[in-house]
């Protein structure tokens, strides 16, 4: 599909989040996806409205990862974009070839699919020591790409049941209405609104 956005929007985004991480130019971004999915306009804007450096993924490497892991490792990558599909694979391969951790890799940033305690349990279980901080972002591409995060951590494992969405970026609201625009109440399914000052 395809989705008009504004150049605004992408900037609000960009500009909401970057208080909350502190990123710079002593970052290296991973633009692990394809120019058609949406996670790409937060992977390469994201490192060059902050300064930051690209690492632009071949795509055999994206696609194999013992030879992504070695790329984390030897360009010192400290912000890596997945979906939570890829990242238990990527995981699953470095606890089999007992890879050691990323030292310099402070984010792991999820989206494009619901994030699942199978996706971050091997992680948490192989490096526990990490500094590595794993942040589930939610948003859909007419949002332009991130409208929530949440910092996941083992306390949300040991909860069980789902990994939250989080709370909305600065400069963002979300709301959860019924089928008639009003509220629901705690624990009530409803359908997620989102509003803002970038948004449309």
């Amino acid at each position: 599909k395809g989705v008009a956005i504004e150049h605004h929007t992408v900037l609000h985004l960009l500009a909401n989040s970057q208080p909350l991480y502190g990123f710079g130019p002593q970052d290296v971004w991973t633009v692990f996806h394809s120019y058609a999915f949406d996670f790409s306009v937060w992977e390469l804007w994201g490192a060059l409205t902050t300064g930051a450096r690209a690492v632009i993924v071949p795509h055999d490497t994206a696609r194999n990862p013992e030879a992504m892991w070695h790329l984390l490792t030897q360009e010192k990558v400290t912000l890596l974009s997945q979906t939570p599909s890829m990242f238990r694979e990527l995981v699953g391969q470095a606890a089999e070839t007992s890879q050691s951790d990323l030292p310099d890799l402070r984010w792991i940033v999820f989206g494009g699919e619901a994030l699942e305690p199978k996706h971050v349990q091997p992680w948490f279980d192989r490096y526990p020591a990490a500094h590595t901080q794993l942040i589930n972002m939610y948003g859909i591409t007419e949002t332009t790409v991130h409208v929530t995060h949440q910092v996941i951590t083992t306390d949300h494992l040991a909860q069980g049941g789902r990994l939250p969405a989080g709370r909305p970026l600065p400069g963002y609201q979300v709301r959860l209405l019924d089928p008639h625009g009003n509220p629901v109440p705690t624990g009530v399914p409803g359908e997620i609104y989102v509003a803002g000052n970038g948004l449309a």
